[in-house]
Order: structure tokens, then sequence, then C-alpha cells
């Protein structure tokens, strides 16, 4: 380590420099892609959850049990080794031969399946805080059951749990980075890889980390501003 001489060039110099940028935009559009299928889908598991239908019931909590208690790593690996041997010759040739960047679908479809299962519970926790009068206030003006979700209930569960939901997009984009081990260049693999033609591993995993750093902190910002414009009134927001 005493010999050891800094060249912290090789984060800009070509083509290192071109490669992070690639590696950060990487990580971004993994991240929200995967973000944007983990809402949809724990919408769904949470309405299932929440469901007076056993069958139902049973259909989400099985969902959240396997998705939720198979670590993320795993996962990936069942996604993008084993999940292609349980289809036929020609579908898994079509598959590798036709999408591209498989890696990084596999990757959005596990990030995004495995955070539903801790978004649904969060969802469920917010339906399940509010009070039963505000269902029959609901009710008692004239909506339907769909409607009473649909415009009320919704919407004032996702306004509880804001807080909640802006740590669990900052979990899911730190989770990215394990979608190295299936091969995708987002930010830490493409640390790794200029590593290994420069040899200088402290600078690249520097840059790295501090790109995470910036990044989380903007999203903790923007997710502050807009906590702060829909907060419910009379309950405790982040900036109090």
């Amino acid at each position: 380590m005493l010999n050891y001489t800094f060249d912290w060039s090789v984060l800009w110099r070509q083509p290192y420099g071109e490669m992070m940028l690639l590696g950060i935009r990487t990580t971004i559009t993994l991240s929200l892609a995967g973000w944007c299928i983990a809402v949809l889908v724990g919408v769904i598991v949470a309405g299932l959850r929440s469901s007076k239908n056993v069958w139902m019931r049973s259909l989400g909590l099985a969902y959240v049990l396997v998705f939720r208690n198979i670590p993320f790593l795993v996962q990936l690996f069942v996604w993008y080794f084993a999940a292609p041997l349980l289809l036929s010759a020609d579908a898994r040739s079509w598959l590798y031969d036709n999408v591209q960047n498989y890696d990084y679908w596999c990757g959005i479809v596990g990030l995004g399946l495995y955070t539903a299962s801790r978004v649904a519970e969060q969802f469920r926790s917010g339906l399940r805080s509010i009070p039963q009068d505000q269902y029959r206030a609901a009710y008692a003006t004239g909506l339907r059951p769909n409607q009473v979700y649909r415009y009320v209930i919704f919407p004032y569960a996702f306004r509880i749990i804001i807080p909640s939901f802006t740590t669990e997009f900052l979990t899911c984009f730190k989770n990215s980075a394990l979608t190295m081990t299936i091969g995708v260049m987002e930010i830490t693999h493409t640390a790794y890889y200029i590593d290994s033609f420069t040899w200088h591993g402290l600078e690249t995993t520097t840059a790295a980390s501090l790109c995470y750093l910036f990044i989380a902190q903007i999203i903790a910002l923007l997710m502050w501003q807009v906590e702060r414009r829909m907060h419910i009134m009379g309950m405790i927001t982040r900036g109090h």
C-alpha cells in the first residue's frame, strides 16, 4: 500500500470515463424499471392480502412468503440460470438468440418481484392503519366498493406510507448492485471491470461509493419534497 500510486484520471480517461457513465445510467434505469414492477405487483399482492376471500389471501401470503424469504441473490440465479432450463430447447434457443441484454432484463424482473413482496407488506400496513370510519364515510357518499378503494382508500394509504416507500426505493436502488453477479454492467461491476484493466481499484470503488451516495441523497431529497406536499394534516412528517 505504501508503494501505491494514485491515478484518479482512470475515472474520466477514455474509455473508462464513458464506461462509468454507462454504468451509472444502467443502475438508474435498472432501479426505476424494477421499482415500477415492484409497485404494480406490490399493490396487487397487498389487495389480495387484504381480501375477504380466503383463497385470495392465501395466494397473496404465499407470494410474500416465497419472494421475501428467499435471498435476492438466490432469486437472481434462479431467473438467470434455472428458469430458462424449464423451457423447451427451441424456446430457450430463441430466448438467448433474440433477447438482447438478457442479463439486464433478468435483473429487472428479479429486482422487481423481490421488492414487490416488501412493498406489498408496507402497503398492506397502510391499508390496515386506516380507521373503519374512513370506509364507512366513503360508502356513505354512494361510491361502489371498487371506487372506494380507488379514490379514497388507496390514495390515503399511499400518503401514509410515503416515508417507508422512500426507504424501500433506496433499498431497491442499492440491491441493483447484486445484478453484477449475473453480468449486468451497473456501477459496481463497471468499477471492478475498470480495476481489472488499470489496477486502480481504490479509485474506482471510491468513485462507485460516491455515485451511490450522491444518487441516494438526491432520491431522499426528492421524496422528502413529495412527502411534504402530500402529508396528511395532523401526522408527523420527516421534516418535523
